[in-house]
This record gives structure tokens, C-alpha cells and sequence, in this order.
């Protein structure tokens, strides 16, 4: 119970003062007992603490919301106990009624074709976000992108497994996350030409505009793959800072080019790694890094 200020009277005996039951929320005359009203808004945390014979047990209110999920998490289960609301069992006449219901409830679930897509889709999509390591905000996004492409009909004719993969790309790239398209080829098993064709079509329908892609984000991963230092990875980033302020990385890739100015930091620090090493690191080809080389050592005077 929690007493209120002296200022908030009961407007029927005007000489109690208004009390506040914290489990009910019920407001009520601490003299006369007039409840003044039934319903208080909870502004605690959303757990519900209450004790049990093995001490305090605290329960969450529910998982949260996510794109990512076929009905975003809004569910309604039957649970499989066949208690009611007090903790009493079923009688067999209810309880038969109840399992009835649980099976039509389980059914249609999955009778709508939407819903179907959705769960083929996201459970390609969970797979894929654990092979490719990326974080629960680009998931989202690309939950998001699949979906605004099943409302414009951009599913029906075409792979489902393709169109989440693009719609990853496409949320990677939104976010500013170094995965290629061989990446994400190599993890759903689908040709780079395929996803990379229903990728366009998503940006030409959905009018998508996709950020370019910054090399010295891409320096940290390939740096871990080759195994090399910290001060060859901060020289990288100089390098490719000093080409983008000199507009040298204008239309290039740019993973080629983070590989590239890691190789250039390599021979400036005398670290032993040759092409191939930084190449295969990277997943492009030598004559890449090469060509790459030649254009910074040109354009930066190294």
C-alpha cells in the first residue's frame, strides 16, 4: 500500500486520505474505503516479481517484436497445460474441447500462402545470418526489404531463397556491412548471377538508394584473414583516406582496393605477404590487387 499526499482527499467523506494498493492499482478512501478508481497504469519494469517456495521468481512479459519472424512475434499458442486461470485442472468434457481447439489453432497458422512464404523465407534468412555472422539490425532490414517485396508481388515467378539472399545484400549494403556477393552466394548456395539480378530488381521496384561502399571498412577483414599487424591495417586506412580525398577511389571496388592498399602498407612496413596471400584474403584475383597497386603508387607518389 502506498499512502498519497495529504492534498488528495476522498471527495465522499473529505476526511481520509487516498490509498494506492500497488498489486491491485485500485485507488481507495484509507477511511471509508470508496474505491475512487479501479485501473492505474503500471510504470515498473516488465517483469512481475512474486514469491514461491524456492524464493522470488521473476517472469518477462514476452519475447519482443521482430520483421524477422513470419507474424513478428504476435503469436497466440494454446499452452498444453489443462489448467484454468486459478490453477484448477480441466473437466474431460473441457479438456476435450480445448485439445480441439489447440489443433485448429495449430492449423491455421500455416493456412494462409503469405504466411507460408514468410516462414520459408525467414527460416532461409536465420540460416544464412548465422553462417554469415551479421548483426540483428541488417536481419531486420532485410526482413524489412522481403516484405515491402511481397506486398509488390516481386516474389511470385521467382526463387524464394534468391530474393531473401538479395534482400540480405541489399540490407549489408544499407548498413554499411562488408559482405560481398560471393559471400552471400557461397553461404545460400545460389549463383552470384541470380542474386545479383533479383538485387537490381529490388532497387529498380522498391526504389532503394544504396550507400557507396567505404574501402577502410573493408580493411579489418581482410586483415584478419592474412594475419597482419595493427600497423599495417592503421596504414591501409591512411593510404585509402589520402586516395578518397584525391578522388582515386571513385568507381572501384572496393575490396580490391582495401586489398590493395594492405598490400602497399605491407611493402611500406616490410611485412612479409605477397599477393596471393592478400588475394585470397580478400576473394579477388592478383591481376586486382596489381592493377590497384600501380594506381596508388601512382596517384599517392609511394
Amino acid at each position: 500500500m502506498v499512502k498519497n499526499s495529504k492534498k488528495d482527499r476522498c471527495p465522499r467523506c473529505a476526511q481520509g486520505s487516498v490509498v494506492t494498493d500497488t498489486n491491485t492499482g485500485e485507488n481507495f478512501c484509507g477511511k471509508c474505503g470508496y474505491v475512487l478508481n479501479e485501473e492505474n497504469v503500471e510504470s515498473g519494469p516488465e517483469w512481475r516479481s512474486f514469491s514461491k517456495e524456492e524464493g522470488e521468481n521473476r517472469t518477462r512479459t514476452g519475447t519482443p517484436t521482430s520483421l524477422a519472424m513470419h507474424d513478428m512475434g504476435l503469436a497466440t499458442i494454446i499452452g498444453q497445460a489443462d489448467k484454468d486461470a486459478t490453477g484448477k485442472p480441466l473437466s474431460s468434457s473441457m479438456r476435450s474441447t480445448i485439445e480441439r481447439l489447440r489443433t485448429w489453432d495449430s492449423r491455421s497458422q500455416v493456412h494462409e500462402p503469405v504466411d507460408r512464404n514468410f516462414r520459408q523465407a525467414f527460416s532461409e534468412l536465420d540460416r544464412l545470418k548465422d553462417k554469415l555472422a551479421v548483426g540483428d539490425a541488417v536481419v531486420e532490414k532485410a526482413a524489412y526489404i522481403y516484405r515491402k517485396a511481397l506486398e509488390k508481388g516481386l516474389v511470385r515467378g521467382r526463387s524464394i531463397s534468391a530474393l531473401i539472399a538479395s534482400a540480405l545484400y541489399a540490407a549489408c549494403r544499407d548498413t554499411e556491412t562488408p559482405r560481398t556477393l560471393k559471400d552471400i552466394g557461397s553461404a545460400s548456395n545460389i549463383k552470384r548471377k541470380d542474386i545479383a539480378r533479383c538485387y537490381r530488381l529490388l532497387l529498380r521496384e522498391l526504389g532503394l538508394k544504396m550507400p557507396v561502399v567505404d574501402p577502410i571498412k573493408c580493411v579489418a577483414r581482410i586483415a584478419s584473414k592474412a594475419e597482419l599487424s595493427e600497423k599495417t591495417k592503421r596504414e591501409a586506412a591512411k593510404i585509402l583516406k589520402t586516395a578518397e580525398e584525391n578522388k582515386i577511389s571513385a568507381g572501384k571496388d572496393p575490396m580490391g582496393l582495401a586489398a590493395a592498399a594492405l598490400y602497399v602498407a605491407c611493402v611500406t612496413n616490410g611485412e612479409n605477404k605477397t599477393q596471393r596471400d592478400v588475394a585470397e584474403a580478400a576473394g579477388v584475383t592478383e591481376v586486382t590487387i596489381r592493377n590497384r597497386y600501380k594506381g596508388l603508387k601512382l596517384a599517392l607518389n609511394l
